[in-house]
């Protein structure tokens, strides 16, 4: 099972996106599929219009069993959801000693899943350190432009400071660059800046795509809304080198 973190500690990246499009792609793979969305304003859950009783808080905080939180979103592909009361997690968890591996125990009886997929806030906050402690890599969505990128590097630099500091090795996955125009000057050097710092690392760029927004307010995923975009044909990409263990 890969456990797999997306973050960017700056918002807009497009970490929402990257997470649900590459769930959808690996499901339509046949592969089994969980999306845990770690962000207390709860994108995931709109983005699928999604009712649910029990959410990440629950699992979190009032220890109710995992199977209880897990919502099924489409075949080979689940949901553990937050809403607004997940940022008074924050408060309960740092009560506790044992505060940045709350996840890993919350998560312990989970099977038979192919891939975790954690959806997190545009911050370094207890969530988002327990999800990195949970996780095995990074996915790092990095749009293009300069803040952006600062952001990527200090995700960089946090995720050397768990494997020194916490003895967990976490690796960077892929860097994604999102947002890309290859007309637009900044984007291209942007892109060059993240090719020569990370250098394999760094996945096709996702183009500027209308259809990836207009996906999210029909409740659809890119690759059935709109399969002949730019947005299905990028992250199709992704979801690939994914599938191939990159």
């Amino acid at each position: 099972m890969r456990k797999i973190v997306v973050i960017n500690q700056k918002g807009g990246t497009g970490k929402t996106t990257t997470s649900a499009t590459i769930a959808s792609g690996l499901r339509r793979h046949n592969k089994k599929v969980l999306l845990i969305d770690m962000d207390p304003q709860g994108g995931l859950g709109i983005w699928y219009n999604l009712r649910f009783s029990h959410n990440l808080f629950h699992l979190l905080v009032e220890n109710i069993d995992l199977d209880r939180c897990l919502y099924p979103i489409d075949d080979n592909l689940w949901l553990i959801p937050s809403n607004k009361t997940l940022a008074q997690a924050e408060i309960f968890m740092a009560t506790r000693n044992d505060r940045e591996k709350i996840l890993i125990r919350a998560m312990k009886n989970l099977d038979g899943m192919d891939y975790v997929i954690l959806d997190c806030a545009p911050s370094l906050n207890l969530l988002n350190l327990n999800a990195m402690l949970y996780a095995d890599e990074a996915f790092v969505p990095v749009a293009m432009d300069y803040f952006s990128l600062i952001g990527a590097r200090e995700v960089i630099d946090n995720l050397e400071w768990i494997q020194s500091r916490m003895g967990h090795k976490l690796k960077i996955g892929m860097i994604i660059p999102t947002f890309y125009d290859k007309r637009d000057r900044k984007s291209q050097e942007v892109l060059e800046s993240l090719n020569s710092r990370f250098g394999q690392n760094v996945s096709n760029p996702v183009r500027k795509n209308v259809k990836l927004s207009e996906a999210v307010g029909a409740h659809q995923d890119i690759f059935t809304y709109a399969p002949k975009s730019y947005g299905a044909e990028d992250y199709d990409k992704i979801v690939r080198k994914v599938l191939n263990g990159e």
